[in-house]
């Protein structure tokens, strides 16, 4: 993917922050004792995820990232973009499963579609 043609969708920024300062606050506690140092993994982890998690999109596919893995889903066998009841974004795939776009929110779902090179639809009339 190039970044030029990439939209990328990240969790808020602040969760980092947050996990910065988790962090530091925890490093008293980890370094009272040897065995506390695993306190220290949860801020590393959460950092980590927040720094690393999202969506990218582009003309081709769409990358899903998590705290260790990815994956990718090229446009083809998407089948479905909607938003659930908690208003993230999902993508139902021609085999029925359906994927939870991370860091995407259902009022996102313009922007992806746009990275994808087509126009949204219109909306049917009466709405």
């Amino acid at each position: 993917m190039s970044r030029a043609d990439t939209v990328r969708f990240r969790h808020n920024q602040a969760i980092l922050a947050a996990a910065i300062v988790a962090f530091i606050g925890a490093l008293p506690l980890a370094s009272a004792r040897w065995w506390l140092l695993w306190v220290l993994l949860v801020p590393l982890a959460v950092g980590v995820w927040a720094w690393r998690s999202g969506t990218d999109a582009d003309a081709r596919e769409l990358r899903l990232r998590a705290l260790l893995g990815q994956r990718r889903v090229p446009w083809t066998r998407v089948a479905e973009l909607a938003g659930d009841p908690r208003g993230r974004a999902v993508a139902r795939l021609d085999d029925g499963q359906v994927l939870v776009l991370p860091a995407v929110r259902a009022t996102d779902l313009p922007r992806l579609i746009t990275a994808t090179g087509q126009e949204m639809p219109d909306e049917a009339p009466g709405q």
